[in-house]
């Protein structure tokens, strides 16, 4: 398909979304999609997501009490933690440092603390993956981002924060969607969808090669498969699954 098809069905697509737009050129769509619209979908996308993910899942964090450091505790740090729905994979017993840009996720947030009491929370830092400053260097066993690295700000930035917080040895675990295959009818659907999408789903970024970004960090091991999510009439199908070890 040619660039004017892809920018013909923008424009389209752009259309039925107008109210939407019209509603961020007031400047009102955006504090509404933070508090109210984004942190209901995200809980909603988080079950079906939940459901389609779960054995993966299972197998990528089986291995995480293998990074408990020598003192016998496991310190995990969670980017974009969002609704808690990856406390269910946590080991019995370890401590968590819940993190995310945007604070409006309480009571999503709530209920998977009180499903999920084999879990020690220490505390909830607002805070941009680019931006742990909170976080002290080197004084986490493992870091935990899933569907985060689509919408921060910088990739790379966010990839050096984890390894500055990461103790030597530490692992970064990650789970993304990512970019399909540019000869894919995928890559075209979402390349007509990426301006609206971003715009409706909170900076959610739909062509990123998230892969390419971890193969240029600075780990010492890098272990990761590309798979593919059943969520019909989606563009986010293709993922990125895996681990990283510093």
């Amino acid at each position: 398909m040619t660039e004017a098809s892809i920018l013909f069905f923008r424009a389209c697509l752009a259309l039925l979304a107008m109210p939407i737009y019209l509603l961020s050129f007031l400047g009102i769509w955006e504090p509404f999609c933070k508090k109210i619209c984004f942190p209901f979908f995200l809980e909603k996308l988080s079950a079906i997501h939940e459901r389609k993910t779960k054995k993966q899942k299972q197998e990528l964090f089986r291995n995480l009490p293998d990074f408990t450091s020598p003192s016998g505790e496991l310190k995990l740090l969670e980017i974009g933690t969002g609704c808690g729905a990856n406390f269910q994979f946590y080991p019995p017993g370890c401590r968590v440092t819940c993190t995310d840009i945007n604070p409006n996720f309480q009571q999503g947030l709530s209920r998977s603390m009180n499903k999920n009491q084999h879990v020690h929370y220490e505390r909830f830092l607002v805070a941009a993956g680019e931006d742990l400053h909170q976080v002290p260097s080197g004084s986490v066993d493992a870091v935990i981002c899933t569907l985060v690295l689509c919408s921060v700000h910088n990739v790379d930035g966010t990839l050096k924060e984890v390894l500055r917080v990461l103790r030597p040895g530490g692992a970064f675990y990650f789970l993304e969607h990512v970019a399909a295959d540019r000869s894919s009818w995928m890559y075209f659907w979402q390349q007509i969808c990426y301006p609206t999408w971003k715009l409706i789903f909170d900076g959610c970024c739909l062509t990123r090669k998230i892969w390419k970004n971890l193969e240029q960090a600075n780990f010492s091991e890098l272990k990761f498969q590309h798979i593919s999510i059943a969520l019909p009439w989606t563009p986010i199908q293709p993922h990125i699954i895996g681990y990283a070890v510093k």
